[in-house]
């Protein structure tokens, strides 16, 4: 885990602006939350932009996978392209992310970095639904 340690919060442009009613079009968009509808996500892509859903919030096992089958659904019928991609972890793609974001190629935005002993005030503040980029767990 990275860590940035001189500041608790990190502000963003993502944190301040609404992506679906800024009026930018985006050619690709990779939504690895889905917390947002899909008619916003549709509506911030171009004409023939292309939406991949990576992940969903956790509400749930079958919340997560009606999300999947909506997309899926809906796919045949606009212009858009909408895909789902599963993620299966594995040591070797981590090792690889760890490199990209120690070299600058990479950087995550961090809502908030957390000591160890302060990991259920972390857990809190994610399950409140504030998390504005990732919580870090300082180790």
């Amino acid at each position: 885990m990275w860590s940035d340690r001189s500041a608790r919060t990190t502000s963003s442009t993502y944190t301040r602006e609404d992506f679906a009613q800024s009026g930018q079009r985006y050619d690709v968009m990779l939504d690895v939350v889905g917390s947002r509808s899909l008619s916003d996500c549709r509506r911030a892509l171009t004409a023939r932009g292309t939406y991949v859903l990576v992940g969903v919030l956790d509400l749930g096992r079958w919340f997560g996978l009606a999300r999947q089958f909506k997309v899926l659904a809906l796919a045949p019928f606009v212009r858009q392209t909408m895909r789902v991609f599963i993620v299966r972890h594995n040591r070797e793609d981590l090792v690889a992310l760890k490199e990209l974001v120690e070299a600058g190629k990479v950087t995550p935005v961090v809502d908030r970095s957390y000591e160890l002993s302060e990991v259920p005030d972390a857990l809190q503040h994610q399950g409140d639904g504030h998390t504005k980029g990732k919580t870090v767990i300082a180790m």
